[in-house]
């Protein structure tokens, strides 16, 4: 049986470092985020469902989703973006399934979700063990400014959009601390493969 372990974070806190680092060493890694794009790409059944749902007028002269135009809808108005995330959320898990049966079909021992928001959407049910690469806040606050030229205010509203990091740490079946190097979360995530025991 393969292994479903789940990589989880926040924004900024060095996720898709450690998720290349797995990625180098032969794991397979199902990205939430990607699967979140893709299953709306034109033609495919949830752009459907959207399109049906929220007009044309949301839609590019190419015909691709206005992530913006989207975004403004839902973002003031709670039902629109509940119905928006109940045709999303359930194609993004049939994606993500999809690629973690195909993975194991071709033999992989152990697959890895890199699910953002794994604590604060339930979907721990998914996944055998858990991940967490965690940043101290004011680290987690400094990076996501100078990665996004984000004012300070800019910043703590992304960062209060989600569960703050240390809450957690108690949810994780593991924590790779990330206030340091490169060279010290690679140490750490070298030390958990061996002890999970974990194997591409």
């Amino acid at each position: 049986m393969a292994k479903i372990i789940g990589l989880t974070g926040g924004i900024a806190s060095g996720k898709s470092t450690v998720s290349n680092m797995l990625k180098e060493k032969g794991f397979t890694v199902i990205d939430a985020d990607i699967a979140a794009r893709e299953v709306v790409n034109v033609g495919e059944e949830a752009y459907k469902k959207i399109v049906q749902e929220f007009g044309e007028e949301i839609l590019h002269e190419d015909l691709s989703i206005n992530r913006r135009k989207l975004g403004e809808i839902v973002f003031h108005h709670e039902d629109k973006r509940l119905l928006l995330n109940s045709i999303v959320h359930p194609a993004v898990r049939k994606y993500m399934n999809d690629k973690k049966e195909e993975a194991i079909s071709a033999g992989k021992k152990s697959v890895i979700l890199d699910i953002p928001l794994l604590f604060e959407s339930n979907l721990t049910y998914l996944v055998e063990k858990t991940i967490l690469v965690f940043v101290e806040e004011g680290i987690q606050l400094k990076r996501l400014m100078e990665r996004n030229q984000f004012s300070e205010s800019e910043a703590k509203a992304r960062m209060s959009a989600q569960m703050p990091l240390k809450d957690k740490i108690s949810l994780a079946d593991a924590v790779i601390d990330n206030n340091g190097s490169i060279n010290e979360t690679a140490i750490q995530l070298n030390k958990l493969i061996n002890c999970w025991e974990m194997i591409p």
